[in-house]
């Protein structure tokens, strides 16, 4: 049976949509049923409309569906993206896990493989705090944490963190090829990982 995995993202102007689509993309091609989930937007309208960039991006992905605790049921491993905020994850993406209690009371949550990834506007705003405090949340659940650790050399080149993939963010979510290396690296590690287990 195909490995069933959950990506679920917040991403306000881009960077962690593309970064999941990769993701997405790299999981499919290794042989993994996926659903691709963005979290609800929490911000106030007039807010997330006062910024171009912002208000673009909620509009082009108007058509990806918004994650619920079902996706977390239906799944065999997770991939969280989310961009770094005072070195944590999104309020956004803190707000869905606050709406996940009723499913890890029941054990829905445990025995899954768990993996994240990150962004921020600069190289040192926050990403491994935010990647590390994710997998506290995970370990609470009783999740199997699948970092990509040093486990290829593409980790190296985009920077070389072990707890997952992180990018500088860009204005318009454009990635480096070896940031999207890195992202089908973890997303294949994920997926192949759960299949074992899975056997």
């Amino acid at each position: 049976m195909a490995v069933k995995l959950a990506i679920i993202y917040y991403s306000t102007y881009g960077t962690n949509h593309r970064m999941a689509e990769v993701a997405a993309e790299a999981a499919r091609e290794a042989g993994a049923e996926v659903r691709l989930r963005k979290v609800r937007e929490t911000a106030p309208e007039e807010v997330v409309q006062s910024q171009a960039a912002w208000a673009a991006h909620q509009e082009r992905t108007s058509d990806v569906p918004v994650a619920t605790p079902e996706d977390l049921a239906w799944a065999d491993a997770y991939l969280f993206s989310t961009p770094t905020r005072y070195g944590g994850a999104a309020s956004q993406m803190r707000a869905f896990i606050d709406t996940l209690g009723p499913i890890w009371m029941e054990g829905k949550l445990a025995d899954k493989m768990a993996s994240a990834m990150t962004s921020a506007q600069n190289p040192h705003g926050g990403q491994e705090t935010t990647l590390q405090t994710l997998y506290y949340t995970f370990m609470h659940w009783g999740a199997i944490l699948v970092p990509p650790g040093y486990t290829d050399p593409v980790v190296y080149a985009s920077g070389g963190n072990p707890y997952g993939v992180s990018v500088t963010a860009s204005s318009d979510g454009t990635l480096s090829e070896e940031a999207r290396a890195s992202i089908r690296h973890q997303a294949r590690r994920l997926v192949e990982t759960t299949a074992r287990f899975n056997r």
